[in-house]
C-alpha cells in the first residue's frame, strides 16, 4: 500500500509504525513549526533518512491530484494546521487525540485533563469539509490518571498506534468502506496565552491543573515580578521554601 503522510512530530513514530506495518511512504507533507513548543524535526530527518520526498508546503489540492495519478492510494494525516482539500476519488485519513464526537477541534488534550475526563483515546476518522467531522475507522481509548499531565497523555495515545495503524494497513480498504458516521459532537476551541497562564492569586489545585494540561508545552506564571516560562511543573500545597513561586495556598515546583 503506497501512501502520503501528513503532519508534524505530534503522533512521530506513526510513519515508521506504518513503515513497519507495510505501508510505503511515498511523500511527506509537513509544515514550518516554532521547534520550541511544536517540532517538525523528527518527521523531516525520517524523511531525509528514508529518501522520502517532503515538503513544507501547504498541500493543495493539485498535490492530492498528482499523488492520486502517480499511485498513491491514500494519505494519513496526523497533526497537521492546515485544512486538506477533500475529493471523492482519494481516501485521507486523520489520526485525532480524542474520542469523536467528542474533543473536536486541534488540541484537545488539554481539555480533557483539565475537565476531569475520566477517559480519552485515539481516533482515525475520514478527512471531511469540516473539522474532526468524518466517518469513523477505528478508534481505542485509554483511562486517565487524577494527576494525568500532557506528557503521559501523549505516552498513552502512542501506545495504542502501532496496533491501530497495522489494522488500518492490514485493512484499509474494508475499514474505509465500513466507517461509522459521528453524532453530535463538541468541538473544543483553540487555546490562548491565557489558558496556560498561572498567576499567584490562583489556588494549588487550579494551578496545578493548568500545569498538568499544559506540561512538556509551556506555562506562564505571572508574578508581582514580571513572569517566569515554565516547561514542566506541579502545584503543591504548602508554605514556599527558597526561591519557589507563591499561590495563595502553595507554591510552584518548576521541574523545567
Amino acid at each position: 500500500m503506497k501512501i502520503a503522510y501528513i503532519g508534524i512530530d505530534l503522533f512521530y513514530p506513526a510513519p515508521l509504525w506504518l513503515q513497519n506495518a507495510g505501508a510505503e511512504i511515498a511523500e511527506v507533507f509537513t509544515c514550518k513549526t516554532d521547534n520550541v513548543t511544536e517540532f517538525n524535526t523528527k518527521i523531516i530527518a525520517f524523511a531525509k533518512e528514508n529518501k522520502i520526498p517532503y515538503t513544507l508546503s501547504r498541500i493543495t489540492a493539485e498535490d492530492i491530484k498528482r499523488l492520486r495519478e502517480s499511485g498513491v492510494h491514500a494519505a494519513v494525516c496526523a497533526g497537521y494546521y492546515y485544512k486538506i482539500p477533500v475529493t471523492e476519488d482519494f481516501p485521507i485519513v486523520n489520526i485525532h487525540p480524542s474520542l469523536l464526537p467528542l474533543g473536536r477541534g486541534s488540541w484537545p488534550m488539554p481539555h480533557a485533563i483539565l475537565s476531569g475526563a475520566k477517559k480519552s483515546g485515539v481516533t482515525i476518522h475520514k478527512i471531511a469539509e469540516g473539522f474532526d467531522t468524518g466517518d469513523i475507522l477505528m478508534q481505542e481509548s485509554f483511562y486517565l490518571a487524577k494527576d494525568e499531565n500532557l506528557d503521559t497523555f501523549m505516552e498513552k495515545a502512542l501506545g495504542l498506534l502501532p496496533d491501530m495503524l497495522k489494522r488500518l494497513v492490514k485493512n484499509f480498504d474494508s475499514l474505509w468502506r465500513g466507517a461509522k458516521k459521528q453524532g453530535e459532537g463538541e468541538y473544543i476551541a483553540a487555546q490562548t496565552e491565557k489558558d496556560w497562564t498561572v498567576t499567584a492569586d490562583m489556588a494549588a489545585d487550579t494551578a496545578d491543573g493548568i500545569l498538568r494540561a499544559f506540561y512538556g508545552y509551556e506555562c506562564i506564571y505571572a508574578g508581582k515580578n514580571g513572569n517566569v516560562m515554565i516547561h514542566r511543573g506541579r502545584a503543591r500545597k504548602g508554605e514556599p521554601l527558597g526561591q519557589k513561586l507563591p499561590l495563595t495556598d502553595g507554591y510552584i515546583e518548576i521541574i523545567e
